[in-house]
């Protein structure tokens, strides 16, 4: 697949107090070229929401990637899924989805999973935590140069966990194409502004 590099916003519905559409709408506005939909509350899934969701990211030209839950994804028209270690069969998701999807995999620091992953269907591998993570605290450590080795890949690299503008530069160097990004966005004082910061990063590598 032919991914944009950038930053990918990952919407963490059930650490918000609010649906907090000012800040998606924030985000989208200053770059952000794919948000994930991720919700852990009782009463998800929520529609609604995903639909508001979905007409935001189609306004920015921006994709909207559901967390976990292919068959959901399917049915909600999203542009595509992202499954973690125990979410299902990549090969199921890409059969259900279609070739033009976006089928992501958490690959901790494991190249050989990201290798399977791929042969299975799916189109990136996402690789961390790099950083204390709020969102999820208890995931293994993962160290810069996975990055570097899964360049050889041919799909696109997600970094994640704990990043921010002030430690994403070192991601991007090791060869991330984009950096998933939670609280760094959403809970900053001005999401728009972290973003654009993030963004800037990756503007900065393109023109040296």
């Amino acid at each position: 697949m032919n991914a944009p590099r950038g930053v990918y916003a990952i919407y963490d519905r059930a650490s918000l107090a609010s649906d907090r559409l000012d800040a998606v709408e924030a985000v989208l506005s200053a770059g952000a070229v794919w948000l994930q939909y991720r919700d852990k509350r009782e009463s998800a899934p929520d529609r609604g929401l995903l639909a508001e969701l979905a007409a935001l990211t189609q306004s920015h030209g921006a994709k909207l990637i559901v967390n976990d839950d292919w068959r959901l994804a399917v049915e909600i028209g999203a542009d595509g899924v992202h499954l973690g270690q125990s979410d299902g069969s990549v090969t199921q998701a890409r059969s259900a989805f279609g070739p033009n999807a976006i089928i992501g995999i958490s690959c901790q620091d494991r190249i050989e999973r990201a290798r399977a992953g791929i042969a299975a269907g799916a189109s990136y591998v996402s690789f961390g935590r790099f950083f204390t993570s709020t969102t999820k605290p208890d995931a293994p450590p993962a160290a810069p140069g996975v990055l570097t080795a899964a360049r050889e890949l041919g799909v696109p690299v997600v970094a994640i966990g704990g990043i921010n503008a002030g430690n994403a530069a070192t991601l991007i160097d090791a060869g991330a194409d984009l950096v998933a990004v939670s609280a760094g966005l959403f809970a900053a004082a001005d999401p728009g502004a972290a973003t654009a910061e993030l963004d800037r990063l990756f503007a900065d590598r393109a023109q040296n």
